[in-house]
C-alpha cells in the first residue's frame, strides 16, 4: 500500500510541475495584469500542491510524527514569504518570488527525503537568508550612490578570497570555506560573486575607455587568479565567464568577447598542464569507465541515477541516489532525476530557465548603464552557476564543483542566491516606480491639455452664420489646442 502511494505520489508531482512550468511561460507571455495574475495563481496552487504531496509520501514512508511538524513550518514559511512580498513590495515580480518557492520547496522535499537533519538545517538557513534578503530591495531603492564604491567593492573582494586562500579549510583539493566555531562554515566565493558585479558595473557606469577596461581587467584577472590558486575552478570559471560578457555588452565589442574568449581557452589549457586535480576531473569527464572505483566514480554513479530513473522516475525512497558522492550539494540535480524522473528534471530546469529569462529582461528594461550592467551580471553569474552544476552532473562538461542555486544545500550558497535575487527585486521595483511616475505625468498632461481644450472661445457654441448652421471645427480639438499654444 506504501509503495503504491508513493507512486501515485510521484505522478501528482509530475503533473504539479509540468502544470507550473507551463505557467511561468504563460506569465512570461502575459500583457494584462489579469492574466499574469491567472498565472501566478496557478503557480502558488501548483507550490503547495506538490509540496503537500511530496511530504506526505515522506511522512507515509516514515512514519515519523515529526516530518508532519516540519512540514508545517515550511508552509507558514512560504505563506510568510508571499504575505510579505504582497504587504511591503508590492510592484516586486511575482514570477521570481513564484520560482522561489517552487525551488525551496524541491530542495526541502529532496533533502528530507536524503537526511532530516541537514533539511532541516537548511530549512532555518533558508528562514535567516529570506529574512536578510527582504532588506535588500529597500537598499537598491534608497541608495542612490552605489556605484561610487567601485573600489571598496573590488578590495572587499580581493581581500576576501586571499584570506580564503592563506587560512582556508581544504575540501575536495581546494580552500573554499572558513569554519566558524566548528558548527558552521562560510564560503566568501559565494558573495564576492556580488561585490564583483557591482565593481564591473561602477568601473563601466563612468567611463569606458581602453585605459578603464584595462584597469578593470587587470582588478578582474586579480580575483580569478586568487581563486585558481586556491584551486576553486568553478568558482574562478563563473567570474570569468560573468565579466566577460558584463564586459562585451557594455563595449559592444565584438574583439574584446572573442579576444577574452581565446585568452580564456588558453587559460584553460595552462591550468590542465599546470594542476594535477585539473587534468584528473577532465579525464574522468573523457572517459569515466577508465578508473570506475576512482576518479570516474562520482559521475558513473551520477549517470546511473539518471538512467534508472528514466522519464518517469522510481518515485521518493525507490531509488539510491546515497550511492552518488556528495549528492545533497553538487549532485542533488541527480537524485532528483533518479526518483522523480526526467520529465520533473526538464521541468526543473525550465524553471531555472525563466528566473534567467526574467534577469535578462529587466536587464534590458533598467535605463542606467550601472544598474543595466548589475542585472546582466547577476544573470550571467546565475546561468553560469546552473550551466555549470547541470552540465556536470549530466557529463555535457567536467564537474566544477559548484552548487544548484536554491535546490542544492548550502548555507553560503543559499544566502548568497537570496541576496542576488533580493538585488534584482529592488531593480525591478525601481524600475516600476520610474514608469509609474512617468505615466502620471503623463496623465497630468492630458488633463491640462483637456482643460485648454475645454477654455477654448466657442466650444459647443452655434456659430453666428445662418440660422440652424454649425460652424466646422477640428472633432478632436488638435488644431486649436496647437494654435492656443
Amino acid at each position: 500500500m506504501t509503495n503504491l502511494a508513493i507512486q501515485a505520489a510521484k505522478y501528482v508531482m509530475i503533473v504539479l510541475i509540468i502544470l507550473y512550468t507551463l505557467s511561468t511561460f504563460h506569465y512570461h507571455r502575459g500583457h494584462t495584469h489579469k492574466r499574469r495574475n491567472h498565472s501566478s495563481g496557478m503557480q502558488i496552487f501548483c507550490i503547495f500542491a506538490l509540496h503537500l504531496t511530496g511530504f506526505l509520501a515522506i511522512i507515509l514512508y516514515t512514519g515519523e510524527a515529526a516530518m508532519a511538524v516540519f512540514y508545517g513550518a515550511q508552509v507558514i514559511f512560504f505563506i510568510l514569504y508571499l504575505a510579505f512580498f504582497r504587504i511591503f513590495y508590492k510592484k516586486a515580480s511575482r514570477l521570481l518570488i513564484n520560482n522561489t518557492c517552487m525551488l525551496l520547496a524541491i530542495s526541502f522535499i529532496m533533502l528530507t527525503r536524503l537526511n532530516a537533519p541537514s533539511a532541516i538545517r537548511q530549512f532555518v538557513v533558508t528562514v535567516a537568508a529570506a529574512a536578510v534578503a527582504m532588506v535588500v530591495p529597500v537598499i537598491i531603492k534608497k541608495t542612490r550612490y552605489l556605484w561610487r564604491f567601485c573600489w571598496l567593492y573590488a578590495c572587499i573582494g580581493i581581500a576576501a578570497l586571499a584570506a580564503i586562500l592563506a587560512f582556508g579549510s581544504t575540501e575536495y583539493g581546494a580552500n573554499l570555506s572558513f569554519s566558524i566555531g566548528g558548527l558552521f562554515s562560510i564560503q566568501p566565493s559565494e558573495f564576492v560573486k556580488i561585490t564583483f558585479v557591482f565593481f564591473v558595473a561602477s568601473m563601466f557606469q563612468t567611463s569606458l575607455s581602453f585605459k578603464r577596461v584595462f584597469v578593470t581587467t587587470v582588478a578582474a584577472a586579480l580575483h580569478v587568479l586568487i581563486l585558481v590558486a586556491s584551486r576553486d575552478l568553478g568558482a574562478a570559471l563563473i567570474f570569468f565567464i560573468s565579466y566577460l560578457l558584463m564586459l562585451f555588452v557594455a563595449t559592444k565589442s565584438y574583439l574584446y568577447l572573442f579576444g577574452g574568449a581565446l585568452a580564456g581557452s588558453a587559460a584553460s589549457v595552462l591550468a590542465y598542464q599546470v594542476f594535477s586535480h585539473v587534468r584528473v576531473r577532465v579525464q574522468a569527464w573523457r572517459d569515466p569507465m577508465a578508473d570506475p572505483t576512482g576518479d570516474g566514480w562520482q559521475i558513473i554513479q551520477s549517470l546511473f541515477a539518471i538512467g534508472s530513473g528514466g522519464w518517469l522516475g522510481v518515485g521518493l525512497y525507490q531509488g539510491m541516489p546515497e550511492t552518488v558522492p556528495v549528492i545533497r550539494s553538487d549532485f542533488i540535480f541527480a537524485g532528483i532525476a533518479e526518483e522523480f524522473g526526467g520529465i520533473f528534471a526538464i521541468a526543473l530546469v525550465l524553471i531555472c530557465l525563466s528566473c534567467l529569462l526574467q534577469f535578462l529582461w529587466i536587464s534590458t528594461w533598467m535605463d542606467g548603464m550601472f544598474y543595466k550592467i548589475i542585472a546582466f551580471g547577476l544573470a550571467a553569474v546565475y546561468g553560469a552557476q546552473v550551466f555549470l552544476n547541470i552540465g556536470g552532473v549530466i557529463k555535457f562538461i567536467p564537474l566544477t564543483g559548484v552548487t544548484l542555486p536554491f535546490v542544492s544545500e548550502g548555507g553560503s550558497s543559499i544566502m548568497s542566491t537570496f541576496i542576488i535575487f533580493g538585488i534584482i527585486q529592488g531593480l525591478y521595483i525601481l524600475k516600476q516606480d520610474e514608469v509609474d511616475r512617468i505615466e502620471e505625468e503623463e496623465k497630468q498632461l492630458e488633463r491640462r491639455r483637456s482643460a485648454v481644450y475645454a477654455k477654448r472661445p466657442g466650444k459647443g457654441k452655434e456659430s453666428a452664420g445662418k440660422p440652424g448652421e454649425r460652424r466646422r471645427r477640428d472633432p478632436s480639438g488638435r488644431r486649436a489646442y496647437q494654435k492656443s499654444k
